[in-house]
């Protein structure tokens, strides 16, 4: 049976329980009153002006919503709607009586009648209804099937705006969405005691627990897109606080983008509680570079390069080009782009970067006009373990594919660069510097390409970030491991990190370093205490909080700019801003690369001297943490 039915048999089910129950009020009435029953000389007043009665309290039962309100969940609001409703109703057929027994030439009810008919009507009326939630939570707790997911929830939707309203109505119209609203909540005095399709809205942000308490409510939508990120915060860590399951709609700009759609909702993530203001793109900035172009992401298959295909595919390039070495994401995201994008130009090639040979190949016949590198090797830990892998696949995979862009006259090349590369403590962070000074080295040397890098801090959700993570250690129970109670990182989410790189690419004049504003640093355990607050558990004690101590080549903090290259250059964007470039001398930058290429993987010692005289603020020894040189050694003393 269809919702709809459902509903309509749900409606008549409960008209002729009222029916019922307003019979049987009034006939106990004159039971009560009279010990035997309706009297003989009221026998035609009863039979006369009964089916008015009924007709009139079904009337203003319907007016008062008896008949559009899930009595599954009522509550507070509902025991109030019933004595009004039934209060409303029973003063009718009072009036009615009056009104009437003239006109057929009966005797009116006598007034004890109608008082003791009001307060029976209210109680059976108010039992048949709250029955209904009773018999709910009976069925609940006796169901045998685990997998039976049919409960609902009771919602607490937050703004009683547009968006508000839209997702009260698609809920109430759909029982797939397993929520019922049953109450609202906005800081707007003038919306307090105003009802949007029968839900009352009680209160403001600061009453959010109470209200979550009162109404019984176990689960909270953010109906807010378009707040800004202090004030998303401000209330998330409010509900956070409830133990309710939280849940958000989509950002303003994704509803808009997709106008055909119903407003999605969406469970609150890590990302919202420290998500920063919805970011504005220069549109024509950007179509201007992309669209009608042969594009090309390197990496296309990760985080961040998945994400700027998805990006990129709105500005109508001539073709997009995935290039990857691992073919399941590639092939993932072939399918996924195919089926949002249909008209969309998709070339997946599988390769390594590394692969001088097949990049040039590529180069040759595909001929593109925009390359972002995303490619690289970048999980701290493993690099440091593996020091001559990061070098051949950051360092010269940066290298083969700036070559291919000079040489083949693309237009422009974005390099995706890191705040690592500041000061960096680790061989990952090292080879992205080197990385950041081949970018500026082709562009003094190539008058065909524009050569430029974009960097910023760690990307919440990516492959490898701290968030899954800690996601299968709370999974686990716990604990969730923090390497150090003060560590502290920059953090963006993956669209926005994907538009600013994207805008920075439309910015670019060649060799600028574009550094993105990251915000204020994040410290990780404030991270792991939000995520364990989102799965409504307290850290510390249904969760514990351990501390494992630095990993090689880890540091404290991250910066975004190194100390010799200054301030910084404000652009037309308000969170991207360019560096300035650190003077190096081209001539021995090429023989060190020279060099560098020589004993990468072969000779860690060599290879690390080459790294340090490039790089001089770099503090790591990687050579020293090289798994394969330990075991070695280990081998030998054996």
């Amino acid at each position: 049976m269809n919702s709809k039915k459902f509903s309509v048999l749900y409606s008549i089910v409960q008209v002729l329980l009222d029916i019922g129950c307003i019979y049987l009020a009034y006939s106990l009435a004159y039971k009560l009153r009279f010990e035997n029953g309706i009297p003989a000389f009221d026998q035609n007043s009863f039979t006369l002006l009964m089916p008015q009665s009924v007709a009139a309290c079904l009337i203003i039962f319907a007016l008062f919503k008896f008949y559009t309100t899930m009595w599954q969940f009522a509550s507070y609001d509902e025991l109030i709607q019933i004595v009004l409703g039934t209060t409303t109703g029973c003063a009718a057929v009072t009036g009615l009586g009056y009104l009437l027994a003239p006109v057929y030439g009966v005797l009116r009810f006598p007034n004890s009648v109608y008082i003791i008919g009001w307060i029976l009507t209210m109680l059976f009326v108010g039992v048949v209804r709250f029955s209904f939630r009773f018999l709910r939570r009976m069925r609940g707790k006796n169901r045998h099937n685990p997998q039976d997911k049919t409960e609902f929830h009771r919602v607490m939707i937050i703004g009683a705006g547009e968006i508000g309203s839209m997702v009260i109505k698609a809920m109430k119209a759909s029982p797939a969405s397993k929520g019922i609203p049953v109450v609202a909540v906005d800081d707007n005095l003038a919306k307090r005691g105003t009802r949007i399709h029968g839900v009352k809205v009680v209160g403001g942000r600061d009453s959010i627990p109470k209200i979550a308490s009162r109404y019984n409510v176990d689960q909270i939508v953010l109906a807010l897109p378009s707040s800004n990120r202090q004030e998303r915060q401000e209330i998330l860590n409010i509900c956070s606080k409830t133990g309710c399951q939280l849940k958000t709609v989509s950002a303003i700009h994704e509803i808009l983008e997709n106008q055909a759609a119903p407003v999605s909702v969406r469970n609150v993530d890590i990302v919202d509680l420290l998500g920063r203001d919805e970011i504005n793109l220069n549109v024509e900035e950007i179509s201007g570079y992309l669209k009608n172009k042969v594009v090309l992401v390197t990496g296309g298959g990760g985080s961040i390069g998945s994400e700027l295909c998805r990006q990129i595919a709105h500005y109508k390039p001539k073709k997009l080009i995935v290039f990857d070495i691992y073919e399941n994401n590639a092939y993932d995201l072939q399918n996924e782009l195919l089926s949002k994008f249909r008209d969309l130009n998709l070339e997946v090639l599988i390769g390594s970067v590394r692969d001088k040979a097949r990049l040039e190949a590529m180069f040759r016949v595909c001929k593109p006009d925009v390359v972002f590198h995303a490619a690289a090797h970048k999980h701290v830990p493993l690099m440091e373990l593996s020091p001559g892998e990061a070098v051949k696949n950051n360092v010269f995979g940066t290298m083969n594919v700036a070559e291919a862009a000079h040489k083949f006259g693309a237009n422009r090349m974005v390099l995706i660069s890191t705040d690592k590369a500041v000061n960096p403590t680790n061989i990952m962070g090292a080879t992205k510097r080197i990385c950041e000074l081949i970018i500026q080295y082709y562009s003094r040397t190539s008058s065909t390409t524009e050569f430029v890098a974009v960097r910023f801090g760690n990307v919440l959700g990516s492959n490898g970030s701290v968030i899954p993570l800690f996601k299968r250690q709370i999974e686990a129970g716990g604990p969730v491991t923090v390497t150090h109670p003060d560590i502290t990182r920059f953090f963006m989410t993956i669209p926005e990190a994907a538009r600013l790189v994207i805008q920075a690419g439309g910015m670019a004049k060649g060799g600028e370093i574009f550094v993105l504003d990251m915000g204020q640093p994040v410290k990780i355990v404030d991270l792991a205490r939000n995520l364990i607050r989102l799965s409504g558990l307290e850290p510390d004690v249904d969760i514990k909080i351990e501390y494992s101590g630095l990993r090689p080549g880890e540091k404290l903090y991250e910066e975004l700019l190194l100390d010799s290259e200054g301030g910084v250059q404000q652009t037309s964007h308000e969170l991207i801003y360019i560096g300035t470039p650190i003077p190096f001398c081209e001539e021995t930058f090429r023989s060190d690369i020279d060099q560098l290429y020589q004993y990468a993987g072969s000779d860690n010692v060599k290879m690390m001297e080459i790294i340090h005289r490039m790089v001089p603020n770099y503090t790591g020894h990687a050579e020293e943490n090289d798994a394969l040189r330990n075991d070695e050694r280990e081998n030998d003393a054996s």
